[in-house]
Formats: structure tokens, sequence, C-alpha cells
């Protein structure tokens, strides 16, 4: 038997109106219905002296702590893997936990099982969210308190790629770039890295096509730069603009096109940019920093205002993505 026409126009009116409950949580907006993404509590943190972790015992190591999904930590990461930091700075994986919206430690870190209890425990003001990437320093003496450096991914990997190593280590930044590495990244932040966000959390129409066309006018912008100037964006050299960028871009067609409806054209359509993609992901240690699983179980099983089932959709595993269908 049909669903009588009123019943149904009212159940979507008031599925909508919950929706948007939700979205106020998990996504702010404007009056226009644009994703407003909460401004970053941005700690100064800088990198220790070499002479500082010269002192540190092992036990007392610096902590970056980063979430396998998480894009913004992602970038943190990659830096960490290819500066081949390992001087007195420990990685530590934390899982989402879905049920409560909240990251967990697993095993504990400094006698904390979530990361929330983590923040609290440096004594991070309330109004700072518990998020990845964080630099945790646990202190050197038995009497000091844990400190948070830093949460800002964007400070953090300026940071990281200042530290102190035990050998020579590729500086992300050199000066000649820096200008160029700048107006890259800034693009990027506002029109990809944020822009997907944008597209998937747009409230209406009007502000899902605003995001969606300044989105791909900069993949066009950037296909044509690579195609006269790559291999890397700034040249010849990887640089922090390559790192910000390629977190969101290998995580294109398993999350962003699907789920937060990036498709208004197929990224393989870009063959400089996917090009560019594949060489980095090729580098030494990227591809195990890429967990296309996790990423799925993760973004789908928690997004429920996107994907209410929370059905986790099979895919392609991210190597045979990046290959690409020419091959």
């Amino acid at each position: 038997m049909p669903i009588p026409p009123l019943i149904v126009a009212t159940a979507k009116k008031g599925w909508h109106w919950q929706w948007n409950q939700l979205m106020n949580g998990l996504a702010p907006s404007d009056i226009d219905g644009n994703y407003l993404r909460p401004i970053s509590q941005k700690l100064n943190a800088i990198a220790p002296s070499a002479k500082d972790l010269l002192h540190r015992p092992n036990e007392s190591s610096l902590k970056l702590i980063i979430g396998r999904s998480c894009p913004w930590a992602h970038r943190t990461w990659l830096v960490y893997k290819i500066r081949k930091i390992d001087n007195k700075l420990d990685i530590f994986l934390a899982r989402p936990n879905l049920e409560k919206g909240l990251w967990d430690l697993e095993p504990s870190l400094l006698g904390c099982k979530s990361l929330i209890d983590l923040y609290r425990l440096c004594q991070t003001p309330p109004s700072h969210r518990a998020t990845v990437p964080a630099l945790i320093d646990p202190g050197i003496e038995a009497n000091q308190k844990p400190r948070l450096l830093g949460n800002e991914s964007a400070q953090l990997v300026e940071v990281l790629n200042s530290w102190p190593t035990q050998e020579e280590s590729q500086n992300l930044a050199p000066v000649h770039l820096q200008n160029e590495i700048h107006e890259w990244s800034k693009i990027f932040q506002l029109f990809v890295n944020d822009g997907v966000y944008r597209c998937g959390f747009a409230r209406n129409q009007k502000a899902y096509e605003k995001a969606s066309n300044n989105l791909f006018n900069v993949l066009e912008k950037l296909e044509k730069h690579l195609s006269q100037y790559g291999p890397w964006i700034c040249g010849e050299t990887l640089t922090l603009a390559d790192i910000r960028l390629f977190p969101t871009l290998i995580r294109w067609e398993i999350v962003y096109e699907p789920l937060f409806i990036c498709s208004g054209k197929a990224l393989w359509i870009f063959p400089n940019i996917c090009k560019w993609r594949k060489r980095f992901f090729e580098m030494s240690n990227i591809a195990e920093t890429c967990d296309s699983r996790g990423w799925r179980q993760d973004y789908f099983g928690a997004l429920f205002p996107l994907r209410p089932s929370n059905i986790i959709p099979k895919g392609l595993d991210i190597k045979e993505i990046v290959k690409g269908p020419q091959n």
C-alpha cells in the first residue's frame, strides 16, 4: 500500500529539521548555508633545540598524536616520514570512537585512555577542542605536567620541517620558494582542503554549487600549472605545498567524491594531477600512511548526517586507485 503524499511530505520536513540540528553540531554554517570551519587554537609551538632533545631521556620523548583518517594529521605524518624524524619524537595513533564521537588512546598515554582526557591532563583551556594532530611534551622531570605544544596542522608541519634530525634531512620550505609555497597553500586551504568539506557540509544547493565551482576551478588551475612547471607544485622540489594538498587528493575517490559529493568532475580527467599524486604515493614510506579501508570505515561510519544508514561501501584498494584507469 503506497504511503499517502501528505505523510511523505510531513516526514521529509521533519527529517530536514532534524538533519539541520545534527549538522549544527557537526558542521556549523553561516546564514547562507556555507560551512564554517571552527577556528583552530594556535598555541605557537616551536621546534625543540638539538640540545633539548639530546638531554631528554627516551621515556620523555615528545609525542605526535595522529589519527589515520584525519587529513590534517596526515600532513604531519608525511613530514615525519619524509624527513625521517626519529629523534626523540614518537608517533602515537589515536583511534576514533564512532559511538562517542571521541578519539580513544589505545594503549593509554600518560595514563589517559582518550584524547580529551589527555588535553585535560595538559591543562588546556576548556575552549580547546580535543583534535589531532597534537604535539605533546610529557615533561622531563617527574613533577612536570605534560604540555600541549600545538594542535594546528598548518603550524605543526612547519615545526616538523625545522625539527632537529640525526642525519641531514630535506628542507620542505627552502627560502627561495617560501612565497610560492605560501600562495599555493593559501589557495589549497580555502578551496580544496576546506573546499571538499564545504561541498559535503553545504546546507543547500546554492552553497554546494559555490563550493564545488571553487574547488574545480582550483583543480583546473593546478592541472595547467603542473603541465608547465611540474613535476612538483613548486617545480623540481617537493615542498610543504605538496604536503598540504596530498592528504585531500589521496582520499578523493574513497571519501570526498562519494560521501562529500565532490563529483563535478572525476579526478582522472586531470592527468597531471593524477601523475603528481602517483609520484607522491610511490615515495618511500608514504603508502603505509594511506589506509583506504580504514578511511571508509571511519568516514562512512562516523558521519551519520551524511550517510544515515552507516553502510560502508566496498571499493578499490588505494594502490589500484592511484594506478588509474589507464593501467
